[in-house]
């Protein structure tokens, strides 16, 4: 078996624990195979290849728990006149950039299908390990339904053989629904619970799906081995309606109130909060092409989402890393953690949200999310200290080493090292 040994760095693992100077993380194939300080560990008779991380800090590889790999922006008359599979080679493009910046594990909301998961899977393209929803399941004038009072559609996540349309309605709607994405490989459910900020024809705050139409989501998912449910849900009825249903994760939080937070601490379910997604939105704005229902709806809940995730965080609801990229740039992932630490998380919090809590919303706490022995060998090194300065990962050019199942994908170490 081929051995890898990465030494020279400060472990931050992703549990939490206290950073380990002098760590030495050995790898062979693609598996983590032992971890501990330098001195300690036991290395093989066999050569060893040493990466030296140059005194920097060794993480885990990051995980982003929602994001849209088939699109970058939103500009309306763009993606209307653009060809159909110019989405598929543009995220070629995505995926690179995502892995770039560390993030080696993504859940995919909207849009990827089976084709671009098996060809990351088969090293067609290179791109982070993916879990797929396919497309959001919406009601007829829904957060996913870009129909436009003119009569035209704008279509977002496109129907077409990989990928259903995704509005539905009633209880038989919905459990047919569930079916199709599922049979397209679907590997979460993704439901909009409430209307949202691009949606033309409705509102944030706007409760989508009924109780009895989220229940019947929720077991028919389960039904396919425990699949679980996400859910963009924005207004407080909508969350509070998703939470008792059993849906695994609340995706913005926007309008959160006590009870809110208290039905997600009874039932355990995870909060995503993507604080960056209304921001760049307003960044973006109509020189981008936004829509200017967009802007203004943006405008409106940028605050008070901040509000409503610091009350969320500092009643211990578990918070997993999420940006919404796509509606951000992809490979600014990163900004969301300088966010997070502004509505009161520490900067090792947001790390480990990033890492252990992420890989626990996907299901994917056996395999990644932390540094340790058994776990896939996905592993990063900065060259500056992301607990002295959390903002420092927004720049791509400190993350100097991104490996995958043990294999480097970027390595900026310089011919030195």
């Amino acid at each position: 078996m081929a051995s890898t040994l990465i030494r020279n760095g400060t472990l931050i693992d992703g549990t939490g624990s206290a950073p380990l100077p002098d760590a030495g993380v050995l790898i062979k194939d693609d598996r983590i195979h032992a971890v501990g300080r330098m001195n300690e560990l036991s290395l093989p008779d066999d050569p060893v290849k040493e990466i030296d991380a140059g005194g920097g800090y060794v993480l885990p590889g990051f995980i982003d728990a929602h994001v849209h790999l088939t699109f970058e922006g939103i500009n309306v008359a763009r993606d209307m006149a653009a060809p159909f599979s110019l989405r598929f080679y543009n995220s070629v493009e995505y995926m690179r950039r995502t892995l770039e910046v560390g993030i080696t594990s993504v859940r995919d909301a909207g849009g990827a299908d089976a084709g671009m998961k098996q060809a990351v899977e088969e090293g067609v393209v290179p791109g982070p390990r993916m879990q797929i929803a396919i497309t959001p399941l919406t009601i007829t004038g829904g957060h996913a339904d870009f129909w436009m009072r003119s009569g035209d559609e704008f279509h977002l996540f496109p129907a077409h053989p990989g990928c259903p349309d995704g509005r539905c309605d009633g209880l038989d709607g919905v459990r047919l629904k569930v079916r199709e994405v599922l049979r397209a490989g679907a590997e979460v459910i993704k439901i909009c619970a409430t209307g949202g900020v691009m949606s033309p024809t409705d509102r944030p705050e706007f409760t989508q799906f009924s109780p009895e139409e989220l229940d019947v989501i929720v077991r028919e998912a389960a039904y396919r081995g425990g699949v679980k449910v996400m859910a963009h849900a924005q207004g407080t009825e909508g969350i509070k309606n998703a939470v008792r249903a059993g849906i695994h994760s609340i995706e913005h939080g926007v309008y959160l109130d006590d009870e809110a937070v208290e039905l997600m601490l009874q039932r355990g379910t995870f909060l995503v909060p993507t604080i960056i997604a209304p921001v760049a939105i307003l960044e973006s704005g109509e020189e981008g092409g936004m829509p200017e229902h967009a802007i203004r709806k943006a405008r409106e809940v940028v605050a008070v989402q901040s509000d409503s995730i610091s009350r969320a965080y500092k009643a211990g609801v578990k918070i997993a890393m999420g940006t919404d990229a796509g509606v951000l740039p992809h490979g600014r992932n990163l900004r969301e953690l300088g966010l997070m630490v502004n509505v009161g998380m520490t900067p090792m919090e947001a790390i480990v949200a990033t890492t252990r809590t992420a890989a626990e919303c996907l299901g994917w706490q056996d395999r990644v999310g932390t540094v340790e022995a058994g776990k896939l060998a996905d592993v990063i090194i900065t060259k500056t200290d992301p607990l002295g300065d959390i903002c420092s990962l927004e720049n791509a050019d400190n993350i100097v080493l991104v490996m995958k199942d043990g294999r480097v994908i970027k390595d900026l170490r310089g011919p030195a090292c």
